[in-house]
């Protein structure tokens, strides 16, 4: 069981309800270490005093702020708390703002927010249905391991979901980023009706269980063919741009691709090697074809056709 990495409460308006924060997420990433080349050494790191060369223990390092000219002004980690107190301990809703006028770009990582005791169960479930049926976020602050957080906390299926946000200053300006900002070019009538098209014809309900970390996959089959001693198969080469005198016709093509994918066509058979492994899931799901979740893409399609998924509408579940 998880224990929790931040105990506190949520303020809104007199009302204070103790709660417990959890990591929502994690991170599949395959971690790598370091070595050497042509020889067996790990290379590590160690904390070194740059003046005596001698190694420091972690409790002993400070925070240090650099003020100019080579001097620092040292920040011991209890006077950080001092500035603040209490502001680490609670979640202070300022306001509330509709979900959707909260732009993704300022969205960091997700934790749950739990009742830290049963009798705290009302005020929390109060909370989360007056929060569900207006479709708000709170929008607050709190302090976490020596760093303000900018929040939104919303209502999910059974629990507070809390987001921790950027703040406007972190969110870069496009036009000093950049060289020059893309010109928007007018489109076509055509070519931006058969965009349309497109786009309409690759719409579909959002079901995140479609999606894989599919090069992670891509890096433990290289692992493990490494260690067999087997032959490495490079992927396909990216996809060259599109010439602006072929754009009609691409995305013409494209439209005709995927009318002929979800059985527009009358072909007696469809190629199932021309789906991406995420199209390949959702006919495996439709199929009810049971472990699809841990195959890879060549079993996914050898399933399908075993299922008779190829040349045929995949069935709706009810």
């Amino acid at each position: 069981m998880a224990r929790p990495i931040w105990n506190g409460a949520i303020n809104f308006g007199l009302v204070t309800v103790p709660v417990e924060l959890y990591g929502a997420t994690e991170d599949h990433t395959i971690s790598f270490r370091q070595f050497e080349r042509g020889t067996s050494d790990r290379i590590r790191y160690k904390r070194i005093n740059e003046r005596t060369g001698k190694e420091v223990a972690f409790p002993d390092i400070v925070k240090g702020a650099e003020i100019g000219g080579g001097d620092y002004v040292i920040i011991e980690p209890d006077e950080l708390d001092q500035i603040a107190p209490g502001r680490s301990r609670t979640i202070d809703i300022s306001a509330f703002v509709d979900l959707d006028e909260i732009d993704p770009i300022h969205f960091q990582k997700t934790y749950w927010l739990a009742p830290a005791k049963e009798e705290y169960g009302k005020a929390y479930s109060l909370l989360l249905q007056a929060m569900r049926k207006t479709n708000r976020a709170g929008i607050a602050t709190f302090v976490m391991r020596g760093k303000e957080y900018l929040t939104a906390i919303r209502a999910g299926d059974d629990l507070l979901i809390l987001t921790t946000m950027l703040f406007a200053e972190d969110i870069r300006d496009p036009a000093k980023e950049l060289k020059s900002l893309p010109e928007i070019i007018p489109a076509r009538g055509k070519e931006l009706d058969m965009a349309i098209s497109l786009i309409d014809s690759m719409t579909e309900e959002w079901e995140p269980e479609n999606y894989h970390d599919t090069f992670t996959q891509r890096v433990e089959q290289l692992i493990e063919d490494k260690k067999e001693g087997r032959e490495i198969v490079s992927e396909a080469a990216p996809s060259t741009p599109t010439k602006v005198v072929d754009l009609f016709e691409a995305l013409s093509k494209s439209v005709e691709s995927r009318t002929k994918r979800r059985g527009g066509s009358a072909e007696k058979a469809e190629d199932l090697s021309s789906l991406s492994k995420s199209e390949l899931d959702k006919r495996a799901r439709d199929l009810d074809i049971k472990g699809r979740s841990k195959m890879s893409r060549a079993e996914l399609e050898k399933a399908v056709k075993t299922a008779g998924g190829a040349g045929s509408q995949p069935r709706r579940a009810s």
